[in-house]
Order: structure tokens, then sequence, then C-alpha cells
């Protein structure tokens, strides 16, 4: 049986997938969508890549929002597409989905989890080591 902590990481997470899906559809019908009721190929794509990093995330229902985590694991190019969207976006979601933006903006405060032993012993060192190296 889950804990109740559980329960609401979970629960956490798919709002984190909602709001990364309204957001880039709201950005799709202002800039890209003829008809509004889909979505242009490119942002199809990219909301698919985000749902497969959220499915993947290392810190599993315990992960922070992507502004605050210590993992980037978003290619240079879809960080800075998706970073566009979420700044244009944003703004915008107080008026159209106010419980949403609410949420993402407490999720935001939450702070960053560490990054999991299993995960730290495969990059060969501790990310959490104040051993600065032989520099």
């Amino acid at each position: 049986m889950q804990s109740s902590g559980a329960r609401r990481n979970g629960i956490r997470r798919k709002r984190e997938l909602r709001t990364i899906q309204v957001m880039i559809r709201m950005y799709c019908r202002r800039h890209h969508a003829d008809s509004g009721v889909r979505l242009c190929h490119e942002c199809a794509a990219l909301f698919d890549y985000a749902m497969r990093r959220l499915e993947l995330c290392v810190f599993g229902d315990a992960k922070p929002t992507c502004a605050n985590c210590t993992v980037h694991c978003y290619s240079a190019e879809k960080r800075e597409q998706i970073r566009e969207i979420m700044k244009w976006a944003g703004p915008r979601m107080l008026f159209r989905y106010p419980l949403l933006a609410v949420f993402h903006l407490l999720d935001g405060r939450r702070p960053a989890p560490r990054l999991p032993a299993k995960q730290a012993r495969h990059s060969g060192r501790d990310p959490h080591s104040s051993r600065s190296g032989n520099h």
C-alpha cells in the first residue's frame, strides 16, 4: 500500500505532464496550428519528447520542476524550445488555467532532491561531494 506522500507525488507528476501539455497546446494554437484542434508536427514531437523525459526521470515521483533540477535531461535544442513555450504560456496560464499555474508555481518552490545513489555511482563520482578534485 502506498503512503499518502507517494500518492501525492504521483498526482504531482501527472499534474506536471498536464501542465506541459497545456502550455504546448496554448503556444501551438497561437503560433502554429491552423485548426487549433491538434498540435502541429513540431509541437506534437516536443510534447512526446517531454513526456518521455518525464517518464524516464531519475528522480521518479520526487522529480523537481525542470528549472530546479540538477540533471538537465533535455537536449539543448529541446530545452530552448520548451523555455520559449513556457515564457510565452506561463503568464497566460494564470487566466486560462489558474489552478495548474498556481500548483506549478508552488511545485517550483520545492527543493530539488539529491541525485539517487545508483545514478551517482554510474557517473564515476559523487555529484554532492565537497572535494574539488586535482584542480
